[in-house]
């Protein structure tokens, strides 16, 4: 079964995301994370095979976490999915530069969602 890190510091975020995964019936179990630096001690932990991922949080922002989880070989290829909004163009490049494989602007829709997963071999 595939692992999936949510990592937004909003549980109410987190909770659409694992029920939109839900509503697809894509099989899966969620780890969840409430910043970047947790996020960061999650995927040292667990074998993750998808990062979806907030901007803006405490701690750590999402951002930050994609450099340095891209900055690690064993990290290079992960799926990191942004969720956020962030909607502004150059924060989608800067997100893409550092290494984000796509990126969904809030409110998450269940079409968008699946049209990006579908792009990544969960």
């Amino acid at each position: 079964m595939k692992t999936v890190l949510v990592v937004d510091d909003s549980r109410i975020m987190r909770n659409i995301v694992k029920n939109t995964f839900s509503l697809m019936k894509i099989p899966c179990q969620f780890i969840e994370a409430s910043n970047g630096q947790e996020a960061l001690l999650q995927l040292q932990s667990h074998k993750i095979n998808l990062v979806l991922l907030d901007w803006n949080m405490p701690q750590l922002s999402g951002i930050d976490f994609l450099k340095q989880a891209r900055a690690q070989p064993e990290y290079a290829k992960l799926p990191i999915i942004m969720i956020t909004s962030e909607a502004a163009k150059y924060n989608v490049i800067e997100a893409l530069k550092a290494g984000a494989t796509d990126y969904i602007i809030k409110p998450v829709n269940e079409r968008n969602f699946r049209d990006k997963l579908a792009k990544i071999a969960l």
